[in-house]
């Protein structure tokens, strides 16, 4: 399955009673593994989770620790990025090089890079003198 398909797939599970805005998101992490997440909304609507967030949850939660290619999908008219919240996590276990593929389920798509999402970010080292 293609880091597209396991999106595409897994995006029909979330779970978005609120918005009806579907999200589906999958990481490979630097095994080779793919990792699906999808947005859970809840009735304390701000409290949800990101696709992209659960994917990363599924790599943790396996035993990995760093991922090297990423893939989002929505029903959008353009593709949607990642939110700020989750460019930070994707870049808390990305390097800078790492390919975002962001795609919509009608064809339009769009490839960056975490440096060029999340210019700036916030490493662990700054924190060095801690």
């Amino acid at each position: 399955m293609s880091l597209l398909d396991a999106a595409r797939d897994v995006r029909e599970r979330a779970y978005a009673p609120y918005s009806n805005f579907k999200v589906g998101a999958a990481v490979r992490s630097k095994s080779g593994t793919i990792f699906q997440g999808c947005n859970v909304e809840n009735a304390a609507y701000p409290e949800g989770t990101c696709a992209e967030a659960g994917a990363i949850a599924a790599m943790i939660a396996s035993g990995e620790t760093e991922l090297v290619e990423v893939c989002v999908i929505a029903d959008a008219e353009t593709p949607v990025t990642p939110c700020g919240g989750c460019r930070q996590k994707l870049a808390e276990f990305g390097k800078g090089e790492v390919t975002v593929r962001m795609a919509t389920l009608d064809g339009p798509e769009m490839t960056m890079t975490l440096a060029e999402l999340l210019p700036g970010a916030f490493h662990k080292s700054q924190m060095d003198r801690s």
